[in-house]
This record gives structure tokens, sequence and C-alpha cells, in this order.
């Protein structure tokens, strides 16, 4: 059975979720702001035996389903399928794959989806004289660092939404400075009660090769664990990949963007 979710149901639906906190940290995260019934936001539940089994979330256009077996594809497709906010499907492949035989098919993006637990292989960071984490004042650098980068002209990130990560501490900005010009900076985001996804990774041209993203970046990991959270992140460069390996993190799987038909 099918059916939509509500407070009653948050303990159960978060017994359901921990069991692989990192894959559906976008899902904790917007239930733990948005919660579960707002006119951008809604989340269903199957049901077998009492127990839950699979959960979808709509957040604007993008449906996120989350399943720890089988589960009711059909019935979560046609849920997808008759809301025309509908523009993106993603998460986990292997389930984001299930959806094949009944969603047209649109363009799809799969990236390496890995995650960091301890802080055994971090860079030491007892000396951290050069690294900032960012305020609103220093977003404006920070833009200027991304823009500087080809990779990161085509992100949808903007200005407005670091400002509000910030000020909503729903993610955070490492970076060092060379006098008034930022030179590194990594940055997490969708930051909840038990993880935080990695994003930004970034040196300046003319800095790299020095390590100082490594830098920030580990500095950036020891204090989220210490928080008792997780950190994880997507990769599709293998060169990336290997640098993230060696501090730490570790392959889970894979993510899916399934972007709809035109």
């Amino acid at each position: 059975m099918i059916r939509k979710l509500t407070e009653k149901d948050h303990t159960k639906v978060m017994e359901l979720l921990t069991e692989e906190r990192a894959m559906n940290l976008f899902i904790i995260g917007d239930l733990e702001n948005f919660g579960y019934d707002t006119d951008f936001q809604q989340i269903w539940g199957e049901w077998k035996d009492e127990e839950l089994i699979a959960v979808l979330l709509r957040y604007k256009e993008n449906f996120l389903p989350y399943a720890k077996g089988s589960f009711d594809v059909k019935g979560f497709a046609e849920i997808i399928l008759n809301d025309d906010h509908f523009q993106i499907l993603s998460g986990k492949e292997e389930i984001i794959q299930q959806f094949d035989a009944y969603i047209p098919a649109g363009k799809k993006r799969s990236m390496h989806f890995a995650e960091l637990l301890d802080s055994n292989l971090l860079e030491e960071t007892k000396e951290r004289l050069d690294i900032r984490v960012a305020t609103v004042e220093d977003v404006d650098a920070v833009f200027t660092l991304r823009g500087s980068i080809e990779e990161f002209r085509e992100s949808s990130a903007t200005r407005e939404s670091m400002v509000h990560t910030i000020e909503t501490k729903s993610g955070r900005t490492y970076f060092m400075k060379e006098k008034d010009k930022a030179i590194a900076s990594v940055s997490t985001t969708a930051e909840n009660s038990v993880s935080a996804m990695i994003v930004g990774v970034c040196t300046d041209t003319e800095y790299r090769k020095q390590g100082l993203a490594s830098k920030c970046l580990s500095a950036l990991c020891e204090d989220v664990l210490k928080e008792g959270k997780t950190l994880c992140l997507f990769y599709d460069n293998p060169a990336a990949g290997s640098i993230y390996k060696r501090i730490g993190f570790m392959d889970i799987g894979k993510w899916t963007m399934w972007h709809k038909a035109v």
C-alpha cells in the first residue's frame, strides 16, 4: 500500500533512511528543513505488513525514491508521471534503473558516490592559520574563484544559494586567500543532522599542485566528522576520485540523475 506520509510517520521514515544515511542525505535534509507537506514538497511511502519499505520524495521538480529491497516501482512511477512538476528523477543507480519500464527515457547522468566515515587518512590540519571559514562577506571572492575555473562555469549553484546555506547553516565553505583573492575552496551543502555533501572543491589555476584544496578539504571533513556526521560526494573524474580515496573516501555506489524527456 502506498500513501502520503506525515509527521506521525517520522520515526519509521528515519529508521528506513538512516540505514544508508549518505545515500539519503537529500531526503533527510529536505524533511528536516521543510517537513512533510508544503506546496513544494511531499513524501509518499509504501507499507508492507505495517513496515515502511520504500519512500518517494518530491522536492519542487525533483523526485527522489529510496527502498531497501523490492518495491512498487509502477505505483511510484504513476505518482511521478501524474505530477506536472516532474522534471528530474534522482537517486541510487539500481533504484532509478527500475523505472526504465515505466517512465519515457530522458537524459541520464551517473556519478560515483563516495562516503567518508572517519578521519584516519585526512591530512594533518593542526596548523590552520591560512584556512578560513567563509561568511556572507566572503561569498563574492569564492564565486569569483569558481567563475575562473572552466568546470564550474556551467554549475547551477548561485551566489544566492551559497548565502542561503551560510545563513541557514545548511552548508559551510572553507577557503584560502592570497591578499583579497580566494585561491582554494571547498564547501558542504545539504547538511543535516547525520550527514553532509562535499561540493565545490577547487583551486585557482596559478596555485595548483600545492595541495591547497586538499588542506581545505581535510580541515572541513575533520570538523564535520567531529560533529558526528558522515560526509559524501559525487565524482565522475577518475583523477578526482583518486584524490578523494587517498584521504579516506570509499565508493558506496552510483548516483543517477534522470532528466525528463523533452
